[in-house]
């Protein structure tokens, strides 16, 4: 592929190796459809979500996505009592990315990350590349080179 989003110049900056992948000549939407389309398994492709807590700290979840994140297990894997889903509207301004096209690398500010345990069933992981339509893949060893998080049960 020679096109290269930001969060691929920032893998290649770091030497961090990654496969990327392209389905940005296709319909796919959702998470699922992007795995059906790039012929992944859904339950190694993740998706990257942003939530607020009252004290108005913000984390970054990313998990299957096939998967729906659970609110009450995601604050207590980052130690508040609750937290919502950052509104749409509030993402792009907040993390420099759009809907759809949200990776955990490369956001305008470094939050705390938490990626779901079930992650580590697979050698790798697929999530955005930071640009719908592009997707890299690589290891959580590589993960954390680029972006410290820890793993914990997200979702039900």
């Amino acid at each position: 592929m020679d096109y290269k989003t930001n969060v691929m110049r920032m893998l290649d900056q770091k030497k961090i190796p990654y496969k990327s992948y392209s389905y940005a000549d296709t319909d796919a939407i959702s998470g699922t459809e992007v795995a059906e389309v790039l012929g992944q398994n859904p339950a190694q492709v993740f998706k990257t979500l942003v939530t607020v807590s009252k004290a108005n700290q913000y984390y970054v979840f990313v998990i299957p996505v096939e998967k729906e994140l659970d609110l009450k297990r995601s604050a207590a894997s980052v130690g508040e009592k609750s937290v919502r889903m950052l509104p749409a509207k509030e993402l792009l301004s907040l993390t420099g990315y759009v809907h759809g096209g949200c990776s955990p690398i490369g956001m305008k500010k470094v939050f705390r990350t938490v990626v779901d345990e079930t992650a580590s069933n697979f050698d790798t992981i697929i999530f955005s590349a930071g640009k719908i339509g592009y997707q890299v893949e690589l290891t959580l060893e590589d993960l954390n080179k680029i972006l410290p998080h820890k793993t914990s049960a997200l979702t039900e």
